[in-house]
């Protein structure tokens, strides 16, 4: 594609955008919602968007950007979008072809990464098929890029066969962590900034994953998935083979940035996922059904790293997943079903953070 031709796909990609945003939420900015009473360490919530499935939102270091993916139209499935911290200035940044997620900003605000499936096929890959049970799909098309806030600039850092997928850049902005299967099993591994010196963080059989540095580099969070007995190990390599796991049980479990011995956090059996530190490095946040005995509902919990303290945070949604602080600790972005207007509509919000 010549440089003209790349240019005007990329300006009528961001047009699109503008449309989807016009289309999916006529309100344009943080718009104020009501919270439950024991919901007392969130102040001064917001909603940043309105409809549709948006998921993942992180912020930038500064707190006053955030990137995250969107199922909208134009499109499919998820884009990489990213917004202003008061829901404004929605811009998209993916390709706007195949499937994208796990984005994350470098430190310097200008650049980012995501995995996209794009390069297999432009169109998106079939969902997963659960009709002998709910799966997540690791689709095997996925690789990690880095670009430009415009798209542009587009750098693809892995290319091995397989999935690769769920990375998060260091605070320093030298390394990401991310999951793959490149070596048969779903760990996790580190490279540098520009896709180069890739090292596996993890071992063990088991899904491990959604992996986050802390704020100050001295630690990785994330949570694995591992087989308790022979049985469960043939179901997951079975599943694995398709392309397909099923998230059972997840513990949270913490981390050198260098690999090696894993400190286990939670021991509850239940799904707990989508774990972030605390600036503090002491607590971590993160979603887990465990409040639930069917497993359908989801809320987000604070809990110190060595699994004391085990707090509730949200209680007015169904499902509330994917939290991060702000740098400064201040703020708390989340995502989750609050106001939904639809089954499946999923939103951004905005919270003050009580300590």
């Amino acid at each position: 594609m010549t440089p003209s031709r790349r240019a005007f796909l990329r300006r009528g990609l961001a047009a699109a955008g503008f449309i989807v945003a016009a289309r999916v939420g006529t309100t344009f900015g943080a718009q104020a919602t009501s919270t439950d009473s024991r919901e007392r360490r969130l102040r001064n919530v917001r909603q940043l968007t309105f409809g549709g499935q948006n998921a993942e939102a992180y912020f930038d270091p500064t707190g006053d950007r955030l990137i995250f993916q969107s199922t909208r139209a134009p499109f499919a499935c998820d884009q990489i979008f990213t917004m202003r911290s008061d829901g404004s200035d929605v811009r998209l940044v993916s390709t706007g072809k195949g499937r994208t997620t796990c984005a994350f900003f470098f430190p310097d605000g200008r650049r980012v990464i995501y995995a996209s499936t794009h390069l297999a096929d432009a169109a998106c890959p079939p969902p997963a098929d659960r009709s002998a049970g709910y799966v997540w799909p690791v689709y095997p098309s996925y690789d990690i890029f880095s670009a430009d806030l415009d798209g542009g600039r587009l750098v693809r850092l892995t290319d091995t066969d397989g999935y690769d997928a769920e990375g998060a850049i260091s605070p320093d902005g030298r390394r990401i962590v991310f999951t793959s299967v490149r070596d048969g099993d779903l760990e996790l591994y580190a490279m540098d900034a520009d896709g180069r010196n890739v090292r596996r963080l993890t071992e063990g059989v088991g899904y491990d994953g959604g992996a986050f540095f802390s704020w100050d580099g001295r630690f990785i969070v994330f949570r694995a998935a591992r087989p308790a007995d022979a049985a469960e190990e043939a179901e997951y390599r079975t599943l694995l083979r398709q392309g397909l796991v099923r998230p059972r049980r997840l513990e949270l479990f913490v981390m050198r940035p260098g690999g090696g011995d894993a400190t286990q956090i939670t021991r509850n059996g239940a799904a707990n996922f989508a774990p972030f530190m605390h600036p503090d490095s002491r607590r971590v946040i993160f979603s887990s059904n465990l409040h639930d005995a069917t497993g359908r509902t989801f809320a987000l919990y604070l809990i110190n790293v060595d699994g004391s303290d085990l707090e509730r945070v949200t209680w007015t949604e169904s499902f509330a997943s994917f939290p991060m602080f702000s740098r400064d600790g201040k703020k708390l972005v989340f995502c989750g079903s609050r106001n939904a207007q639809a089954p499946r509509d999923m939103n951004v919000f905005i919270a003050d953070w009580n300590d």
